[in-house]
């Protein structure tokens, strides 16, 4: 989280090397983010996008957002994010 706060704090900077400056910063926060996906992957849950991730319960998925410290939130298969409810 912290090295793609610093690669976006970059790439919102102005920057002297201009265009082609910016187009590596971008390749360097999108592979970081698919090391990211792919290690989470690994754990069998699910990526549903930066910083988002679900794990099958069986009867729906236990959802995890950043900041989030554990996994407090619940929502079926056909509900999504928005129709998390804490867990009990």
């Amino acid at each position: 989280m912290e090295q793609l706060a610093a690669i976006q704090e970059e790439i919102d900077e102005d920057t002297a090397d201009g265009e082609t400056a910016r187009q590596e910063l971008q390749q360097s926060a999108a592979e970081l983010l698919e090391k990211w996906a792919n290690r989470i992957r690994a754990m069998g849950a699910e990526v549903k996008g930066p910083w988002l991730v679900d794990f099958d319960s069986g009867a729906g998925y236990y959802c995890w957002k950043w900041p989030e410290e554990a996994l407090e939130f619940f929502h079926g298969y056909d509900e999504g994010f928005t129709g998390r409810i804490p867990i009990q």
